[in-house]
């Protein structure tokens, strides 16, 4: 009988897989962390993963997965589908909220233990660069090697993610095919990732046969609600485009320029998201990721990679 999987990056799934396997979920922070051999994690106690503020009237938030370990850093996991400027300013406000909330009174600042942020994000942000893994401290401007220990956050472009371009990094390589390789299409699973014990288990805790019915429509509600925040993120990027185009145009035509607008717009919409495609596939992206980035077909990029 063929095993039917579903998508590890889903709310329910996700949650599932990490949320109460203490063992694999030390796995893919060792692994897809900044740790040093000395900061490697041994040993997580889970956490609420509802932040609550200390102060009266301050604002609830909510994370995927929370844990601390035996030295006390805390260490926050989310799986996020879609880029934006509120998500990044909300991985920021809760690092925050959970470095400050080890004050005790009478406490030591020195006592204070690190926070790690790791987020997953199943989109691309940063279109300027092949690079699909950001860490980011606080360094000194002028000296890098200057930090100010406390925060650390790391955030992967999922889509971005070919296995070569880090082939010495085993356990980061397998965690990530895991996450991008298996879905509802997928029917057969690469020994490597089954060979895993953690890896392994996790890929079990996907079977579509280990879910209730009411799982599994909250499941497809979560993807319904994932297409439908895409699409208003899509008409809101058009509109942004249209609405630009239509102030150039009204300048243009200040200058005398009224005849052949409403084709230059088009036109050159189409030339910015070529000339973006033809970087992003410079830099090694493949067509099908830069197809995404750009909202062009998939047959103009790879026409572009041929040429």
């Amino acid at each position: 009988m063929v095993m039917k999987y579903l998508d590890p990056k889903a709310d329910l799934t996700f949650k599932k897989i990490f949320g109460n396997h203490p063992k694999r979920l030390i796995s893919l922070l060792n692994a897809l962390l900044p740790l040093s051999e000395e900061e490697q994690i041994h040993e997580i106690k889970y956490l609420p993963t509802e932040l609550v503020p200390q102060l009266e009237g301050g604002k609830n938030t909510i994370v995927d997965v929370l844990c601390t370990d035996v030295r006390g850093r805390k260490f926050c996991v989310e799986m996020q589908m879609e880029w934006s400027d509120a998500f990044q300013q909300r991985v920021l406000f809760n690092a925050s909220k959970l470095y400050v909330s080890q004050a005790k009174k009478g406490g030591k600042y020195s006592e204070l233990q690190p926070v790690y942020s790791l987020n997953l994000i199943n989109d691309i942000f940063a279109h300027d660069t092949p690079d699909f893994i950001h860490n980011y401290r606080i360094v000194h401007d002028k000296d890098s090697n200057k930090v100010i220990e406390g925060l650390h956050f790391t955030f992967i472009e999922l889509p971005k993610f070919t296995p070569h371009s880090i082939a010495d990094k085993r356990m980061m390589v397998l965690w990530l095919r895991f996450l991008t390789e298996i879905n509802s299409n997928t029917k057969d699973i690469p020994a490597d990732l089954l060979n895993d014990p953690e890896i392994g288990k996790a890929v079990e805790d996907l079977e579509v046969s280990g879910f209730t019915d009411a799982e599994l429509r909250a499941y497809d509600k979560f993807w319904d609600s994932v297409s439908v925040e895409r699409t208003l993120l899509d008409d809101r990027y058009q509109k942004g485009m249209e609405e630009g185009m239509e102030k150039g145009m009204a300048k243009g035509m200040e200058k005398g320029m009224e005849k052949g607008m409403e084709k230059g717009r088009a036109e050159g919409k189409h030339e910015a998201n070529t000339e973006t495609a033809q970087r992003l596939l410079a830099m090694g992206l493949s067509a099908e990721q830069v197809a995404k980035a750009t909202q062009l077909p998939l047959e103009i990029i790879k026409n572009l990679s041929n040429t």
